[in-house]
């Protein structure tokens, strides 16, 4: 239960609230520029790092994390963006900094929010993808609150609470949105003390997934456009990143979902019903391709898929959600075989460029996105490495 006291909204908070955000809203980039800015294929990426250890032990952890971190923050950091591309990037920084004591990546992630002036991108205030940076946002105001760090977006997600309903389609029509948006909205009701914001995310989270979640496989369509198609072998097309979206977009929501909130259990209930069916379709090389229910029919592992579903099986391991013995070799299976996709330089590689459904790509495809989850996956994985009974 929210301890209002402590997230009794100050009064200078309650008037940049009230008030919103004063700034002049600049013209929206085109979305090529955006998708440009987040990632790119080198046709030669050189050799593989094969300096890296895979043992579940803070220094071996914490060295992959680093030198991931550190390529990707020079060769992005003059290119951020506000794009939901960079979100888990953003994340992903803050959880290196959180675990390796070093704060340079968290300063990167401040400067670029002070750069913005703590904005969302302009142009279309309910859609999900522009809420995903308030992830960070929030978290930057949580260390410290001053209220200028959450006005924009607390201003855009009660605009999106009072908007008109479209009863023809769903605010969160696409899987991927379960990620970028609920967990914004129910760290606002842990910033404000306000249950309406976990409230709204409970009413229009079962909306998606009464469209788009199948019981009988478990897994989610990317959208509805999916709903009838099929692969090769006539099985039902599920994309891996989609589904590594929603299993992640579930620990981060569940991650600062009250434990007393009455709806709780669903959530809980849906991700271990998830973990379990994703776990069963690991590949024999420890990662999973694009598409989940035929990955003969793709050559390619894929990174970004694969770290998001990392990620959030060793939270459910770190936080009792998850049998370790179960799922333990599953995740210590997939982060020995994502570090064969580092190469010397830093670069992660193998990473499906933008898209919505299975594809194909190169070894030195690296994008923003899959970098993010790789970290928070090693956020995790180095908690793991804490745990008791836990091999060194």
């Amino acid at each position: 239960m929210f301890d209002l006291k402590s997230l009794a909204i100050t009064t200078p908070l309650a008037f940049a609230l009230c008030l919103g955000a004063q700034t002049a809203t600049p013209e929206r980039p085109k979305q090529q520029i955006l998708n440009k800015a987040a990632g790119d294929t080198s046709d030669n990426p050189g050799k593989v790092d094969t300096s890296l250890s895979s043992k579940i032990a803070h220094k071996d952890v914490r060295m992959a994390m680093k030198k991931v971190a550190d390529w990707e923050l020079g060769h992005s950091e003059a290119i951020f963006t506000q794009d939901w591309t960079y979100a888990p990037l953003y994340s992903g920084l803050l959880a290196t900094s959180a675990t390796i004591g070093d704060a340079k990546y968290h300063d990167a992630v401040l400067r670029y929010a002070e750069k913005v002036d703590w904005q969302l991108l302009s142009g279309r205030y309910d859609h999900a993808d522009d809420e995903a940076i308030g992830q960070s946002y929030e978290v930057l105001y949580l260390e410290r609150k001053d209220p200028k760090r959450i006005a924009a977006l607390k201003e855009n997600l009660d605009k999106v609470m009072a908007r008109e309903r479209d009863p023809k389609k769903d605010l969160w029509w696409w899987c991927d949105a379960l990620y970028m948006a609920p967990s914004t909205f129910v760290t606002m009701a842990k910033i404000t003390g306000d249950r309406k914001y976990i409230d709204f995310v409970d009413k229009e989270w079962d909306l998606t997934t009464e469209h788009l979640y199948v019981p009988a496989d478990k897994l989610y369509f990317r959208d509805a456009t999916f709903l009838q198609k099929t692969e090769a072998n006539g099985q039902k097309l599920f994309w891996s990143r989609g589904n590594g979206w929603v299993l992640a977009g579930l620990v981060r929501t569940l991650t600062v979902m009250p434990k007393d909130y009455p709806q709780r259990a669903k959530y809980v209930a849906l991700y271990k019903e998830m973990a379990e069916r994703i776990a069963g379709l690991q590949q024999p090389s420890g990662l999973w391709r694009t598409g989940l229910l035929d990955q003969t029919a793709y050559k390619e592992d894929e990174i970004s898929g694969s770290a998001f579903f990392t990620y959030a099986m060793a939270w459910g391991i770190n936080n009792g959600v998850l049998d370790a013995s179960k799922y333990r070799p599953v995740v210590e299976k997939s982060w020995t075989a994502m570090l064969g996709h580092v190469f010397e330089d830093g670069r992660l590689g193998s990473i499906q460029p933008i898209g919505a459904a299975p594809g194909t790509f190169g070894p030195g495809s690296s994008y923003v996105y899959g970098v993010g989850a790789f970290l928070l996956a090693g956020s995790e994985i180095d908690k793991m490495a804490g745990m008791k009974g836990m091999k060194k």
